[in-house]
């Protein structure tokens, strides 16, 4: 099995929360798909988190579809 990319790991940290990566890739991600600066006092708001989670969850989906490709 490959290892995960920075890139999947912060997908898979922005949808479930857990760090999988380094948190800096997962404030990047958030900063990208919130088209924002997000604070990091903001990863303790509940609503942040689910508003990330929203906008990550295509590219989560697809990250999962991958079979074996990753």
């Amino acid at each position: 099995m490959k290892q995960l990319t920075r890139e999947q790991a912060a997908i898979i940290g922005a949808f479930t929360g857990i760090g999988c990566g380094p948190f800096e890739d997962i404030h990047e991600l958030a900063e990208l798909l919130l088209g924002r600066h997000v604070w990091t006092h903001e990863f303790a708001d509940k609503e942040v988190w689910q508003e990330i989670k929203d906008k990550v969850k295509p590219k989560f989906l697809e990250l999962c579809a991958m079979k074996g490709e990753a």
